[in-house]
C-alpha cells in the first residue's frame, strides 16, 4: 500500500519528535531509516524508496536540502522562470536578475 502525503508528513513529525527524546532511536533513524520508520508507524517502507537523515549541526544557524542540480538541457529563461525571475516583463527587481544596467529604473 502506497503512502499518502499527509502520512509521510506525520510520519516524519512522529520520527523528528521521537528523535529528540530518544537517543537510541536517534541513532537508528540515522543509522537506517527504513527501520525506524517502520518503528513509528508500523509500516513499511516501500521498496526502492530511499532516505536519507541529516542531524542540525548546532555551529551552524540553518541546515537546508539542495535540490538535484540541473543536468543541462535547461535555458537561461527556463532558470529564470523557476527561479521567480522575470525580468523580461520588468517585473525583477533592479538587483535580482544581475542585469542592473537593462533594468528599468
Amino acid at each position: 500500500m502506497k503512502w499518502t502525503q499527509q502520512q509521510i508528513d506525520e510520519c516524519i513529525e512522529m520520527c523528528r519528535k521521537k528523535a529528540v527524546m530518544n537517543m537510541e532511536f536517534r541513532k537508528q533513524l540515522l543509522m537506517n531509516p527504513a527501520e525506524a520508520v517502520k518503528t513509528v508507524s508500523g509500516r513499511d517502507v516501500p521498496a526502492g524508496f530511499r532516505i536519507k537523515v541529516i542531524e542540525s549541526d548546532p555551529a551552524y544557524d540553518a541546515t537546508f536540502v539542495l535540490p538535484p542540480a540541473a543536468s543541462g538541457g535547461v535555458s537561461d529563461q527556463d532558470l529564470d522562470d523557476i527561479t521567480g525571475g522575470i525580468c523580461g516583463s520588468h517585473a525583477c527587481s533592479p538587483h535580482a536578475c544581475g542585469k542592473y544596467e537593462e533594468c528599468p529604473k
